[in-house]
């Protein structure tokens, strides 16, 4: 069964500032790789992320980052973010896992 998957205010946003060709990218990757396996973590596209209990996720796209959560049946994109500012985003909205560790 597909995952549906719903943007964020933020990201929304984010997309819509992102160009032409590089928001394509984005779109297809999250229909690619987020609508029916959004768990499956590989070397370089998909990440678990560690130490944080919101954002779970984390996809590679270039050099964009989509940072996103896993429900039962909806993948939530919490931020749709370069590189460069994917650590300070974590550090401003990312939610610490009880008990914390290391990310």
């Amino acid at each position: 069964m597909p995952f549906e998957i719903i943007l964020a205010p933020g990201a929304v946003k984010s997309l819509r500032r992102l160009s032409a060709h590089i928001r394509a990218d984005v779109k297809d990757a999250l229909d690619v790789h987020l609508r029916h396996e959004p768990t499956k973590v590989s070397k370089s596209r998909i990440k678990r992320l560690r130490g944080l209990s919101q954002p779970q996720f984390r996809l590679r796209i270039g050099d964009i980052r989509v940072f996103y959560d896993v429900a039962e049946t909806a993948v939530e994109v919490l931020a749709i973010i370069e590189k460069a500012e994917a650590q300070a985003w974590l550090d401003e909205e990312g939610t610490p896992s009880p008990g914390g560790g290391p990310r």
